[in-house]
């Protein structure tokens, strides 16, 4: 990239801790030159950092310069970058709404200042919620109207003034500002995320809020056993059915659930639980918007992105980053720390991931692990350095700090250290297994399933890089798909699930899979588990936001909390075994110890064991067949009892396990462990076996 040291023959560029790398995977071998390559572009971009700016601080503090502010004096100061911009003007409530009274001083290198003196009273110029608008004159002539790339605060307007959203001061008196009463989390070693989204997480057909989310929800999520929580959609967004990730403006927490300081409570209120907190961020596109986002903001369609078609999704009909640009990355690394810093979160979740490793933005794509795909032309190296210097800053800087890659690509290295020639992720979401659960739901009978391959799908991961192991997420639920349960049990959940009505076969063999299935997820599929928002108790149907072709209804875009809480309904059992599976992993520590050692995968029996944490987990998904005294191979001798059966009552079960009985092993090596145990395992029935003294 033409810099200091990517300019060197990459053989000649030191990286770290690159022998780690090479010896866990000699594959990456023939790959050494590109590896050091991408480092020395690392190398050039957090070099350039220091160079042009005071420090590094100042660089990723740059939320506290750019944009609007008032200052200590009350004097009013906004600070933007347009480089092909004639002029910019500050106008709105302050003004009258004059367009060009307020021109910005031209700086270098494209930035442009102004600075409004405060009142004769003392007070600033610029009121708290006062409506702001910048007006930028392009090579044209033309004076458009725009919002700062750095609005802290922006809202939707009455939809007699139309749907472009407007910009408000947000600079609320000392007293009314959130004061934070508790200390961030520490990261925990076993990770497990709550996915969420703030509007639908009331019963009702409205939008829900900061509030009632932090005084209803919080405590489901703290009872069901999860440690923390990834916020969705809260990078403010004008279409609210984009589900938060066409975002319009990076600086504003979302107005529609509430304000900046109910945000701050929110997360306040997740820290005091316990919950560490997590953002769901998107710097992979941006909204095409013009009015009240980034595109055209110097009246070019570069400014913040690439120029012509490079610049453009060819799916996601959204803006492109141009992540070389000095500016852009100053925009996007300060809006992370702008999130840590301002509103206390704790970690990130990267979405589109796939979208910008890669030129073809991952699109047609099927990624056969053939490592030249990772590796070659296709290969975005400027999106590769960007995400190397976010992570490398946010660990550095944060050292509490989790990131989490959305990729579907399986980049080798994605979840290693940047000093080894990682990408500095510390996991990437599994999503090759919720695509298996669909696959396998939508197109065979429970009968037809290929144990080998469900296992392999489970562990199928490159050593010593975590993945977030889910069965299902926002994406399986949208309209278009179904979730898990409605999948499995479709409109007899409108019929048979109370406890009080006859029984059904679609449904008891709903939640027997239902179980199953989100078990040997969580115990064998990753280093980390996630859940979406209402899918523990098995919320039917499917997600569909307010919009044109549904009449702008909030009808599937709510999750029906009554239906859990009502005691004569079933979902209680599938949210009690969700909250058990969690509890058990909070106790035996299974998401951080090693990966599962998978001993027997039987087609036939459709039986399946493996020992992870020192525990035993034996699961048989046959239909109809149960095993008494079927043997299992396991490696450590004693007495063991099971701590957690799918076929509890309280689990909707049918009760035909007596845990209260020990169970022993014995010298006979089976399935090439030294020892084996004999157990009684019912049909679609799951269970757990603790060594005694761990109990």
């Amino acid at each position: 990239m033409g810099g200091k040291y990517s300019s060197c023959d990459p053989m000649e560029i030191e990286v770290p801790e690159l022998k780690r790398l090479l010896e866990r995977d000699p594959y990456l071998q023939p790959y050494e030159r590109e590896i050091r390559r991408r480092y020395a572009c690392f190398k050039d971009a957090t070099e350039k950092i220091c160079e042009c700016e005071q420090d590094l601080s100042t660089f990723l503090k740059s939320y506290k310069t750019y944009g609007l502010h008032v200052n200590s004096d009350n004097s009013v100061h906004c600070l933007e970058w347009a480089p092909q911009a004639q002029q910019l003007f500050l106008t709105g409530d302050f003004n009258g709404w004059n367009r060009t009274s307020h021109p910005f001083t031209k700086l270098e290198y494209g930035k442009w200042k102004i600075v409004l003196p405060p009142n004769e009273d003392g007070t600033p110029l610029i009121k708290h919620l006062s409506e702001v608008k910048i007006i930028v004159q392009t090579q044209t002539g033309a004076l458009e109207d725009k919002l700062s790339p750095w609005a802290t605060y922006v809202v939707q307007p009455p939809k007699p003034e139309g749907t472009t959203f407007k910009q408000r001061l947000w600079n609320p008196p000392m007293s009314e500002r959130y004061q934070f009463k508790h200390a961030k989390v520490q990261k925990p070693k076993s990770l497990r995320i709550y996915e969420c989204h703030v509007g639908i997480a009331t019963p009702e057909q409205k939008v829900g809020s900061y509030l009632e989310f932090a005084k209803n929800i919080i405590p489901r999520i703290k009872k069901q056993g999860y440690n923390a929580i990834q916020l969705m959609a809260i990078m403010e967004h004008a279409y609210y059915a984009s589900f938060g990730y066409q975002v319009t403006s990076f600086y504003a927490a979302s107005s529609r659930f509430g304000t900046p300081e109910e945000l701050k409570e929110l997360v306040d209120t997740a820290h005091g639980c316990g919950l560490y907190v997590l953002l769901d961020v998107v710097h992979s596109h941006a909204s095409k918007n013009v009015m009240d986002g980034l595109n055209l903001f110097d009246g070019t369609d570069s400014c913040y992105f690439h120029s012509g078609p490079r610049g453009q999704h060819p799916l996601w009909d959204s803006r492109l980053f141009n992540y070389i640009e000095f500016e852009v990355q100053r925009f996007l690394l300060s809006n992370l720390c702008f999130y840590l810093d301002e509103y206390q979160f704790d970690g990130f979740r990267f979405d589109g991931v796939t979208s910008m490793l890669y030129h073809s933005r991952g699109v047609g794509e099927g990624f056969s692990g053939n490592y030249d795909e990772y590796f070659g032309m296709n290969v975005d190296t400027e999106a590769v350095v960007y995400l190397m210097v976010a992570n490398y800053i946010l660990h550095q800087q944060y050292p509490n700090v989790i990131t989490i890659a959305e990729d579907v690509s399986g980049m080798p290295g994605s979840c290693r250290p940047v000093a080894e020639g990682g990408l500095g992720f510390d996991y990437r979401l599994a999503m090759a297994i919720p695509d298996k659960w669909i696959e396998l739901l939508k197109g065979q009978r429970d009968e037809e399933w290929n144990i080998g391959n469900i296992v392999h799908t489970l562990s199928n991961r490159r050593w010593m890089e975590g993945n977030v192991a889910y069965a299902e997420s926002h994406d399986q639920a949208l309209v278009g798909d179904k979730t898990i349960a409605f999948w499995l049990m479709d409109k007899e959940m409108y019929t048979h699930m109370s406890t009080i009505s006859d029984s059904s076969p679609i449904i008891d063999r709903g939640l027997a899979l239902h179980k199953l299935i989100r078990l040997i997820t969580h115990a064998l599929g990753g280093e980390a588990y996630l859940n979406f928002i209402g899918n523990e108790f098995g919320h039917p149907e499917w997600l569909d936001f307010p919009r044109v072709g549904n009449n702008d209804s909030f009808h599937y875009a709510r999750r029906q909390w009554n239906l859990v809480d009502d005691d004569l309904l079933k979902y209680k059992f599938l949210n009690n075994f969700d909250a058990a599976m969690n509890h058990n992993e909070e106790k035996f520590g299974w998401l951080s110890s090693g990966p599962g050692y998978v001993s027997w995968k039987h087609e036939e029996d459709k039986v399946i064991a493996f020992e992870r944490a020192g525990l035993l987990f034996v699961f048989n998904f046959h239909h109809t067949k149960s095993f008494a005294d079927y043997r299992v191979g396991i490696e450590n001798a004693g007495e063991y009892r099971i701590v957690l059966s799918s076929d509890d009552p309280n689990f909707g079960g049918q009760n035909r396990i007596d845990t209260s009985v020990s169970y022993f092993t014995q010298p006979e090596g089976y399935a090439m462990r030294p020892n084996s145990i004999q157990v009684y395992i019912p049909s679609r029935t799951a269970i757990i076996l603790a060594p005694i003294n761990r109990i």
